[in-house]
C-alpha cells in the first residue's frame, strides 16, 4: 500500500495556513498590529508602513494542525510516519524536541514583535535579551537530543562521527552556535515580500526529498508540513504583501529548518541548503565589521537583499534570484545525500 501521508500533511498545512489569512489578517488590522518601517531601510519600503505583522502564527497553526492530522492519517493507513513514531522512541523524542524548540524560538519572536507593535519600541527585545533566550532554548534542545540517545552525527563522504567522547564533544558547543546563528540568519532573510517564505519553501522541499530517501518518516512529514505552510503563507505575503510574518514567523522558520537538519542527523547539510541564509547573515557581519574598521561600506545596504534592491533589482527579482541560489545549494546537498548514503 502506498504511503500518502506526506501529500496529506502538505495539503492540510497549505489549507490551514492559507485559509487562516481570511481570519488572522483582518484581526491583526483590528488590533492595529502594523509593521513599523525603520528609517535605515530603502525609502520605497515606507509604503509598507502599517501592513499587519505577526502573521507567522498562520504558519505555526498550519504546521501543528497538519502534523496532528498527518499522524492520525498515517496511523490508520500504516504510514511510515506513525510506524516510526510508535516503534522508535528516539524518533518521537527528536520530533517533539525539534517542534518545541521551533515553538520556543517563535515565542521569542512573538515577544519581540509584541514589544515593537504594542509597546511602540522599534527595536523590540534588546540584543542581550534575545541572545540569552535563544542560547537557552538551543542548549535545552541539544541537551534533550543528548539525553535521548544522540551519540553520532553524520558528515557526507566521511561517515558517522562519535560526539559522545574525545574531540567529538566539540560538536555540542559548535552545534549551539550553529542553532543560534541559523535562527537569526533566517530572521535576517525576512526583509522582502515573500523572500523568507520562498527560500524556506525550497529548503523544506530539499529536506522532504532527503528524509524520504533516507526513510525518516517523522522528518519527512515535518518537512511536508513546513513546505505546505510556506506555500500557504506566500499567497498572502507575495508582493504586495498583505501580511508580514514578523519575528514570530521568521524565528519559527529558523527553528524548523534547524530541527529538520537534526531530524536526518545531518545538520552540516543546512550550511549548503541554507546558503542564502548564510549570505544574508555574513553580509551584515562584514558590513558592520568593515564600517567600524574603515568607516566605509562593502554593500550599499545590508542584509544582502537590500544591496540588490539598491542596485536596481525589483523585490520579485531578488526573491526569484535568491530562491534559485537556494535551489542550487539544495541540489548539491541532495547529491551528497544520495551518493554518500
Amino acid at each position: 500500500m502506498k504511503d500518502y501521508t506526506t501529500i496529506f500533511v502538505a495539503i492540510i498545512s497549505f489549507a490551514v495556513t492559507s485559509l487562516l489569512g481570511f481570519v488572522v489578517i483582518p484581526y491583526l488590522r483590528k488590533l492595529k498590529f502594523g509593521q513599523t518601517i525603520l528609517e535605515e531601510g530603502p525609502k520605497w519600503h515606507k509604503e509598507k508602513q502599517g501592513t499587519p505583522t505577526m502573521g507567522g502564527v498562520m504558519m505555526v497553526a498550519g504546521v501543528l494542525l497538519s502534523m496532528a492530522a498527518g499522524f492520525t492519517f498515517s496511523y490508520f493507513t500504516d504510514g511510515s510516519f506513525a510506524v516510526e513514531i510508535i516503534n522508535d522512541p528516539y524518533a518521537l523524542a527528536r520530533l517533539l524536541a525539534g517542534v518545541i524548540m521551533a515553538l520556543c524560538m517563535c515565542a521569542i519572536g512573538f515577544f519581540d514583535d509584541y514589544i515593537k507593535v504594542v509597546k511602540k519600541r522599534n527595536l523590540g527585545l534588546t540584543a542581550k535579551q534575545k541572545t540569552f533566550m535563544q542560547l537557552l532554548v538551543s542548549a535545552a534542545y541539544l541537551l534533550t537530543l543528548a539525553a535521548t540517545g544522540m551519540k553520532t552525527t553524520y558528515i557526507p563522504f566521511i561517515g558517522p562521527i562519535n560526539i559522545s567522547s574525545g574531540f567529538g564533544l566539540l560538536f555540542w558547543p559548535i552545534a549551539l552556535m550553529f542553532i543560534y546563528g541559523f535562527t537569526n540568519a533566517v530572521n535576517l532573510t525576512d526583509g522582502l515580500d515573500g523572500l523568507a517564505s520562498s527560500v524556506t519553501l525550497v529548503v523544506a522541499c530539499a529536506f522532504l526529498l532527503a528524509s524520504g530517501y533516507m526513510g525518516r518518516g517523522s522528518t519527512n512529514a515535518l518537512s511536508a508540513a513546513l513546505a505546505g505552510a510556506c506555500v500557504g503563507f506566500v499567497l498572502w505575503n507575495a508582493k504586495p504583501a498583505k501580511v508580514f510574518m514578523g519575528d514570530t514567523g521568521s524565528m519559527f522558520l529558523g527553528g524548523m529548518v534547524v530541527a529538520l537538519s537534526f531530524g536526518i542527523n545531518r545538520p552540516i547539510l543546512l550550511i549548503i541548503m541554507g546558503c542564502v541564509y548564510l549570505m544574508e547573515a555574513l553580509s551584515v557581519v562584514l558590513q558592520v565589521f568593515w564600517f567600524k574598521r574603515t568607516g566605509k561600506r562593502i554593500f550599499k545596504m545590508s542584509p544582502l537583499h537590500h544591496h540588490f534592491e539598491m542596485s536596481g533589482f525589483s523585490e520579485q527579482k531578488v526573491v526569484m534570484l535568491f530562491s534559485l541560489i537556494a535551489l542550487v545549494g539544495c541540489l548539491i546537498a541532495l547529491f551528497s545525500v544520495i551518493f554518500s548514503w
